[in-house]
């Protein structure tokens, strides 16, 4: 659905320059905020914009508040889309392919991540990189709230298993990329991984298929609220990304 007068941007969705996903899983309380700061941000840049939630099986009223929370605008088209299929990487999946425009991303619902990282992000697109991500963990980043000691510590030790497939990024996990579409096309119909390591096997990809990725450090923000648990969701991933070591086809 689109609360977004598709009609106000010429050709709908598809005239759109950029797709911005946001994958949300019982997101009702956050993610109005973020959504009204989103569109209003978005009408303010240069070029136009689909906002696409990917309601990931939510049961709290998710996709309901993603569709009343957002002004109008002339600039940016909201839509509301399911994925039925659960994991972070599943939604991003589906929100990416859901879209057209020659630029895409994703950013997570609590926007840890400013909006303002998106020029940057842009800008690093069509000066020729295949991927604009976020890191917390590059000279000029800072926590403006930093995340509790116990995920700082499985932090340190998830960059230490995927450094070696994602080469000289840093941090492949902060929840704020942005791609070109031919090169994340290219990388997500291989990619298998559904859950929390999704970045590294999309990142392994698109490096591997010759892409240079470019990190962006920002000024980040622990939220509360995050569907991460640290033992359930940490044991998965470093699981996965182990899985991923065995050998990526």
């Amino acid at each position: 659905m689109a609360t977004a007068d598709a009609r106000d941007v010429p050709g709908g969705a598809a005239t759109a320059d950029l797709d911005v996903v946001i994958p949300a899983y019982n997101e009702s309380t956050r993610l109005p905020r973020t959504l009204r700061e989103t569109v209003r941000f978005l009408a303010d840049v240069p070029w136009r914009s689909r906002v696409i939630v990917v309601d990931n099986g939510s049961v709290d009223g998710t996709a309901a508040a993603a569709a009343q929370s957002a002004p109008t605008t002339g600039r940016v088209v909201l839509d509301v889309i399911g994925c039925s299929r659960p994991g972070k990487g599943a939604a991003v999946r589906r929100g990416i392919l859901a879209g057209r425009a020659p630029l895409v991303g994703f950013f997570d619902a609590d926007l840890a991540t400013p909006l303002d990282t998106l020029p940057a992000a842009i800008a690093a697109l069509r000066g020729g990189a295949a991927a604009a991500i976020a890191s917390r963990h590059v000279p000029g980043a800072s926590f403006v709230e930093a995340q509790p000691l116990t995920r700082r510590i499985g932090g340190q030790v998830f960059r230490t298993l995927s450094g070696a497939l994602v080469t000289g990024v840093a941090d492949t996990q902060c929840g704020f990329k942005f791609f070109r579409r031919p090169a994340v096309t290219a990388a997500l119909v291989r990619t298998r991984t559904t859950g929390f390591a999704f970045d590294v096997e999309l990142l392994h990809r698109i490096q591997r298929d010759g892409g240079g990725i470019v990190e962006l450090p920002v000024a980040w923000t622990d939220r509360a609220g995050s569907t991460f648990h640290p033992v359930r969701d940490g044991i998965a991933s470093y699981k996965a990304v182990l899985a991923l070591h065995g050998g990526v086809r």
